[in-house]
């Protein structure tokens, strides 16, 4: 265990929307340190929502990112010789973090020409409701909801 919790980083908003959240994203997005280039991508795929929606582009990615957020996982506990899984709420910070991990990840798996393409592409359907990054997250609350019975383990 440690002594202290790590002071939280503050990070700077970013040049287009003035967004500490969009900053976050494009740490995750980011490849080998190569900051500018991760914010190349990002606006190019917020410029391709654009174009394709017809709305306020960060809008949709805000909406996107609420709609792969989880609200509980599955956490791992170990009984009297069993595992049992136990549905655990998130903190604010993880579920950030992990809607933004999944939504990275899922743009990256999906076939398509460019990164910006790709990622466009996934937060349009994750603003909609679809694409493989909610159903991630339909997926994480469907295990919890299976392991409800096993709440009361909850350390």
């Amino acid at each position: 265990m440690r002594k202290h919790k790590p002071k939280p980083r503050v990070l700077s908003p970013d040049p287009r929307y003035s967004d500490t959240m969009v900053t976050r994203f494009v740490n995750n997005l980011m490849w080998d340190g190569k900051k500018s280039v991760a914010y190349g991508l990002f606006y190019d795929a917020l410029d391709i929502v654009k174009s394709r929606t017809n709305e306020d582009e960060l809008q949709v990615w805000k909406k996107a990112l609420n709609n792969v957020m989880p609200q509980v996982e599955v956490r791992s506990r170990r009984i009297g010789g069993a595992t049992f899984q136990i549905p655990t709420e998130l903190p604010a910070n993880r579920k950030i973090s992990i809607g933004i991990k999944w939504m990275v990840k899922y743009a990256r798996a999906r076939s398509g020409k460019g990164m910006a393409e790709k990622l466009a592409a996934e937060i349009i359907a994750a603003s909609k409701g679809e694409g493989a990054a909610v159903k991630k997250r339909e997926d994480t609350h469907k295990m919890a909801e299976a392991n409800r019975a096993f709440a009361h383990f909850r350390a």
